[in-house]
């Protein structure tokens, strides 16, 4: 599973995941061929679908209303993973890496994922 890093996911996440695994896709909101910056959350999640991406986020208040939304319009996603605040860089690169490493093709569809695991 390759991700998309929202806004608010400090860009040093996907710097250190591309180090660490060689094929690993990781787009940010905001570059190129990635949502643009203030893309609504809903927008995302259709761009998430659309590219077979993760989404990593730090937005646990409104992200499980959106995922709700977009499942009850027939959508899906191949899963959101929600940052704790608490969790180092190193813990969360290190849980993004187990997941894209092991994870089985739709394991966490539709599906949001607390970090740490």
């Amino acid at each position: 599973m390759d991700f998309l890093l929202d806004e608010n996911t400090d860009p040093a996440v996907g710097t250190v995941l591309r180090r660490e695994r060689q094929g690993i896709k990781v787009w940010y909101v905001g570059e190129v061929a990635a949502p643009s910056l203030g893309t609504l959350d809903p927008e995302i999640l259709i761009w998430c679908e659309l590219h077979d991406c993760g989404l990593v986020t730090r937005n646990r208040s409104t992200m499980p209303v959106h995922l709700k939304s977009h499942l009850e319009q027939g959508r899906h996603v191949p899963g959101i993973f929600v940052l704790g605040h608490e969790l180092s860089l190193g813990d969360l690169v290190s849980d993004l890496t187990l997941i894209w490493d092991v994870a089985k093709p739709g394991e966490f569809a539709d599906q949001i994922v607390y970090l740490p695991i």
